[in-house]
C-alpha cells in the first residue's frame, strides 16, 4: 500500500507513514506483523528547497525592476513612477517567493504582513498623488480584506476540520463587506449609490448557506462527494 499524503510505498505492518507520520491504516484493520521497508534511523531524507533556486527567483523579480527603472529614467530623465511598480514587485516577492526561503512557512504570519504592505502601499499612491482617499476608502477596504483572508488562513492552518464551515461562513461575510466597499466608495468620491454590491452579495450568501448546508446535512454532503469524486 502507499502512504496517502506523500505516496511513499509502505508495508501493511506499518501504521503511520515513516516519511510524513500520516495514518495510513483503517481503524478496523488489523496490521500483519511485518517489517517495514524502511529501518529505523535510516528514513530517506527530506529535500529541501535549494538556495539556488530561491536565488532565481530573486533574480526573476529583479528583472522587472531593473527594466522599469532604466526606462523611467530614459523616457523623463528622472525617476518618477519607478516606485509605483518597485512597490507592487516587492508585494508580489513578499507573498510568493519569501516563504520559499524557509522549510515550512507559516501562512498567518505572511498572510498579514502582504497585506499590511499592500495598505502600505496604497497610504504610498495617496501621498504622491495627493490624494485624499486613502483614510476612507483605500484603508478600510483593504484592511477589511486582509483581515478577512487573515482569518480565513488562519482558521484552516490551525483547525483540521471544518473547512466548510470557514469557507461558507467567508463567502457570506465577504459578500457583506463587497456592499459596505460600495457604501464607502460613495461616501469617498461622492457618486451615486447604484446598488451592483447586491449582485456578488447575492451570489455569495448562495454559495456560502450551501456549503454550510452540506456542512450540517452529512447525507447531502457524502452524495456531493460521490457526484462531483472529491
Amino acid at each position: 500500500m502507499y502512504c496517502i499524503n506523500c505516496g511513499v510505498k509502505l508495508e501493511k505492518s506499518e501504521e503511520k507513514c515513516p516519511i510524513c507520520g500520516t495514518v495510513v491504516c483503517h481503524p478496523d484493520f488489523i496490521p500483519e506483523k511485518e517489517a517495514g521497508l524502511f529501518p529505523k534511523g535510516r528514513l530517506p531524507e527530506k529535500k529541501h528547497q535549494s538556495k539556488a533556486f530561491n536565488g532565481a527567483v530573486i533574480i526573476m523579480f529583479l528583472i522587472p525592476a531593473v527594466v522599469s527603472f532604466l526606462a523611467d529614467f530614459h523616457f523623463d530623465g528622472k525617476v518618477s513612477w519607478f516606485a509605483y511598480v518597485f512597490g507592487a514587485l516587492i508585494m508580489g516577492y513578499t507573498a510568493i517567493a519569501l516563504p520559499l526561503w524557509f522549510e515550512k512557512p507559516n501562512p498567518v504570519i505572511f498572510t498579514p504582513c502582504v497585506a499590511a504592505e499592500a495598505i502600505g502601499y496604497l497610504l504610498y499612491i495617496n501621498c504622491m498623488t495627493g490624494g485624499d482617499w486613502f483614510l476612507s476608502f483605500a484603508f478600510p477596504v483593504a484592511g477589511g480584506f486582509g483581515l478577512i483572508i487573515t482569518a480565513v488562513v488562519t482558521l484552516l492552518y490551525y483547525l483540521k476540520k471544518g473547512k466548510l464551515y470557514i469557507f461558507g461562513g467567508a463567502f457570506m461575510v465577504t459578500g457583506g463587506f463587497i456592499m459596505l466597499t460600495e457604501f464607502f466608495l460613495t461616501i469617498t468620491f461622492d457618486i451615486k449609490f447604484l446598488g451592483w454590491s447586491i449582485y456578488p452579495l447575492t451570489t455569495l450568501l448562495m454559495l456560502g448557506g450551501l456549503l454550510l448546508y452540506l456542512a450540517i446535512n452529512k447525507s447531502a454532503r457524502e452524495t456531493m462527494e460521490r457526484k462531483l469524486f472529491f
